[in-house]
């Protein structure tokens, strides 16, 4: 009951925060969304998009789930929930920008690294759904076969951020929308392990900080 009794107080404390001292923001949003940024992220308790990047009601749209994939886009697929959040965003909501947002330490990567899945088709739910990002894991073992899990691990939750993005362009809205420069595509990570967050930069190919650990130890931070 602790718990139960924790987000009774935290709800309390959002009703003081937004109905109280930010009337005007509800009734606003009482009227309609208008969020100009799809996040597409993990739902994993420790990253909650909203908390990390310090957003207000009304500010992102957000589809979560295991290890922040994107589906391709394809009208046998089993993924209609994701997809159909996507399409929405982009169609009607109209977003300008989509981020793909990964993490260290994501356990659907490990689970995809390490094979933690059955495939019999009852429970073989989430390996199916981690086979998202079997690309991903084949290149980074091909590449890197004798580098220890770890490092294994974290390559992979870099790249399947790379596979979620190009298969957002499988998206014919989002192809469209691209080629009239009305949205843009990002992958972003968030080491948890240094309190960073990272960018992927199309031009070095590669995932540069856009925000330093805040941490001494970290001085020297690089991504590796």
């Amino acid at each position: 009951m602790h718990d139960i009794e924790r987000f009774i107080g935290g709800f309390k404390k959002f009703q003081q925060r937004y109905f109280a001292q930010q009337p005007s923001l509800y009734k606003r949003l009482r009227d309609g969304q208008q969020p100009r940024t799809l996040l597409i992220g993990c739902c994993d308790s420790r990253v909650d998009p909203a908390l990390l990047l310090g957003c207000d009601p009304g500010d992102i749209f957000t589809v979560r789930n295991v290890a922040n994939l994107v589906p391709p886009y394809g009208g046998g697929s089993a993924h209609q929930g994701v997809l159909a959040a996507i399409q929405f965003a982009v169609e009607q909501l109209r977003v300008e920008r989509v981020i793909v947002l990964g993490h260290s330490q994501c356990g659907g990567v490990r689970a995809l690294i390490e094979q933690q899945f059955t495939t019999d088709d009852e429970a073989g739910v989430i390996g199916r759904w981690l086979g998202i990002a079997m690309q991903a894991r084949n290149q980074v073992l091909r590449q890197m076969p004798q580098a220890d899990v770890g490092k294994q691990r974290r390559a992979c939750e870099l790249a399947s951020i790379l596979v979620s993005l190009k298969n957002l362009e499988s998206f014919s809205c989002v192809r469209r929308r691209l080629e009239q420069m009305a949205i843009t595509l990002h992958g972003w990570y968030f080491d948890m392990d240094a309190g960073a967050l990272l960018a992927y930069s199309p031009r070095a190919d590669a995932f540069l900080p856009l925000v330093f650990p805040f941490m001494p130890e970290f001085d020297d931070y690089v991504l590796v």
